[in-house]
C-alpha cells in the first residue's frame, strides 16, 4: 500500500473510531482529516500538526498532496458535509483565531482541537486504545463547551416582548436586528415576526403556523426574504431583503417573491434594507419599481421607488 493510500485508510479507521455519522465516513472526509493535521504523504500520526486552514486550501491540499482534485462547486460539500461535523463533534475548532468572525465569511478557518490532537498524534502506538477510551468520555464534554462559547458570540435580537432571537454574528445578522429592532417599529409597529433568516441557519426563526393561516404555505426549498412581517393593523406582509452581499428586490427577485407568496391573503409589501447609503448607491440601477428601500444609518426615512401610493401592496 502506498504511504497516501495508507493514511488515508488511517485516517478513515480513525473518523469511525470517533464516532462520526456514516455520512462523513469517506474519502473526502479523511482527506479534510488530514490537512488538518497537514498530514503529507510519507509522514507519520506523531509529526501531526494544527495549521488554521479554510475550505478552499483544505481543497487545494488535497489536490497538491493527494492528487484528488475537487471542482470549485464542491466547496459547500466540503463545509456542510464534513466541517460542520466535525466542528459538533468537537474534533475542529471553527475560527479559533477570531470567534466573532462572520459565518460566511472568506476568512473563515479551522483547525484541530488540542486534545483531538495530542489523541491522534498517538495513533498506532501502544498508547492509542487506552487514550481514545479517555478522549471519548470527555468529548461530550468537550462538545458542550464549545457550544456554549459559540453561544456566547451570538447576536441578541428582540422580537416580541419578552421573546428573543440570536443571530450568527457578522454584518448581515447586525442589519437583520436592525430590520426588527428599528425598522419595523417605525413604518408597520405592532407587526409580527414570521420569519427571519441567519447565515449561520436559514430557517433561525419561522412562524409557519402564522404564514400557513395567511395563505402561504413554503418549503425548504423555496428561497425566502431574509425578513417577514405581518403589519396585522393593515394585513400586509413585508417581505424584506437584507443587502450586505448579495442583491435588493430587483425585477427577477420582486417575480420570484411574488410566484412564493402568490397565495398571500394580506397585500405583498417588498423592501430592500441596506446598511448604510454608500451599499445603497452601488444597488440603485437595479432596485424594482413599486418597492420600498431603508437604510439603516437613516432608519426614520423611507424611500419609496415611484408608484400611486407611497407605502403599501400593489395588486
Amino acid at each position: 500500500m502506498k504511504p497516501n493510500d495508507k493514511l488515508i485508510d488511517d485516517a478513515l479507521k480513525i473518523l469511525v473510531a470517533l464516532g462520526l455519522p456514516r455520512a462523513q465516513q469517506n474519502e473526502r472526509s479523511a482527506l479534510c482529516l488530514l490537512a488538518l493535521l497537514n498530514l503529507t504523504p510519507g509522514k507519520t500520526w506523531r509529526q501531526s500538526e494544527n495549521p488554521l486552514i479554510g475550505i478552499t486550501p483544505i481543497m487545494d491540499w488535497a489536490r497538491k498532496h493527494y492528487r484528488k482534485d475537487y471542482a470549485p462547486n464542491t466547496r459547500e460539500t466540503v463545509r456542510r458535509q464534513t466541517m460542520h461535523q466535525f466542528v459538533d463533534a468537537g474534533i475542529t475548532l471553527y475560527n479559533p483565531d477570531s470567534s466573532n468572525r462572520p459565518v460566511n465569511s472568506p476568512k473563515a478557518v479551522y483547525q484541530i482541537e488540542p486534545m483531538a490532537l495530542a489523541l491522534l498524534r498517538s495513533y498506532g502506538t501502544r498508547k492509542w486504545r487506552q487514550n481514545l477510551e479517555n478522549y471519548l468520555a470527555e468529548c461530550g464534554t468537550l462538545t458542550n463547551r464549545y457550544a456554549r462559547e459559540r453561544q456566547q458570540n451570538l447576536i441578541p435580537v428582540q422580537i416580541a416582548r419578552g421573546k428573543k432571537l440570536a443571530l450568527s454574528p457578522g454584518e448581515h445578522s447586525e442589519l437583520i436586528r436592525a430590520i426588527i429592532e428599528d425598522f419595523a417599529p417605525r413604518f408597520a409597529p405592532g407587526s409580527v415576526l414570521i420569519y427571519a433568516g441567519d447565515t449561520g441557519d436559514k430557517w433561525s426563526y419561522f412562524d409557519a403556523d402564522l404564514l400557513a393561516a395567511l395563505g402561504v404555505e413554503v418549503d425548504t426549498h423555496g428561497k425566502m426574504p431574509d425578513v417577514i412581517l405581518h403589519f396585522t393593523e393593515r394585513n400586509w406582509l413585508l417581505l424584506v431583503e437584507s443587502v450586505t452581499s448579495h442583491g435588493p428586490v430587483d425585477g427577477k427577485r420582486h417575480a420570484e417573491l411574488a410566484r412564493l407568496f402568490s397565495g398571500s391573503k394580506a397585500g405583498l409589501v417588498y423592501v430592500t434594507a441596506f446598511p448604510n447609503r454608500s451599499i445603497m448607491s452601488r444597488h440603485l440601477g437595479e432596485i424594482a419599481w413599486e418597492t420600498e428601500v431603508w437604510v439603516a444609518d437613516a432608519p426614520s426615512h423611507l424611500i419609496h421607488f415611484n408608484g400611486e401610493r407611497f407605502l403599501g401592496p400593489y395588486p
